[in-house]
């Protein structure tokens, strides 16, 4: 999951730590991924299948973002130390009771999500170290855990949607799972605030910018996530991100990736 890259180039520093969360947490929590930077930077934030709470301890910039088919340049946006926490759809409403598609395609102060109690956990994570921090934050969510609502097919549809070396096609997801492409379509939209094709397209991207942010030569990366040539690769990016994959790639300052002593995960954005 790449939430977001500097908004412009940067030599800052930028050191990323990785996170697991509890495996109680699994079905809901994606990951953790801590961030510090010498001084808070804008960000562009990128098309992303999940929604996500950004927590910069200092205070520069808490808000929660939405699910994404579009970048975001401008407006809240620049924070330097703290952690992102990555959701599943459904978890919006199990662990902070607020239906996903109210967040669709928007940026929201963290308060109005979380309540008057996010300047406490801010304060609290600051106190700590980074694997006391993702030990807390395990502790917060489990902690606000109420049963799951979410759709177990509209769940199921969203996994499969995730993976696979192109884009995966919503006819054949909605066959393999018994049901048809148009209540897909009225789930997603229900739901997500997005169609499952968005949602293929956005996850094909997603593994895309990984690999080009790791320095992979753009049509290696064209082959592998299944796009039909670099070129093909090259206008999804630009339409999706606002960017070529090289000026994309370029927006990653220099960084480093540690574990936080748990399991690291394969992940270099933020």
């Amino acid at each position: 999951m790449i939430h977001s890259v500097p908004e412009a180039a940067v030599t800052t520093p930028c050191l990323t730590i990785l996170g697991q969360p509890d495996p109680r947490l699994r079905r809901h929590v994606l990951t953790y991924s801590g961030f510090t930077t010498a001084t808070p930077i804008p960000h562009r934030l990128l098309p992303i299948n999940v929604p996500a709470l950004v927590i910069d301890v200092t205070g520069a910039c808490r808000v929660a973002t939405g699910v994404s088919a579009a970048p975001t340049v401008g407006g809240p946006s620049r924070w330097g130390h703290g952690v992102t926490i990555g959701l599943t759809p459904g978890s919006m409403s199990a662990l902070l009771g607020l239906p996903l598609v109210e967040i669709t395609g928007r940026t929201v102060p963290l308060a109005d999500v979380l309540g008057p109690g996010e300047a406490d956990l801010a304060e609290q994570l600051a106190g700590l170290d980074w694997p006391g921090r993702f030990a807390l934050l395990d502790r917060w969510l489990a902690g606000r855990l109420t049963p799951d609502e979410a759709d177990p097919l509209l769940t199921a549809a969203w996994w499969r949607l995730q993976h696979g070396p192109g884009r995966a096609r919503v006819d054949a997801v909605a066959t393999a799972l018994g049901t048809s492409r148009r209540r897909l379509e009225v789930a997603f939209r229900r739901s997500v605030g997005v169609s499952p094709g968005t949602v293929a397209r956005v996850a094909r991207f997603q593994r895309a910018a990984s690999r080009l942010l790791t320095g992979t030569p753009a049509a290696r990366v064209a082959a592998d996530t299944g796009y039909a040539d670099q070129p093909h690769l090259t206008r999804d990016v630009r339409s999706l991100a606002g960017l070529t994959p090289t000026a994309l790639r370029d927006l990653l300052p220099a960084h480093g990736i540690r574990s936080s002593g748990r399991r690291l995960l394969a992940d270099s954005g933020r």
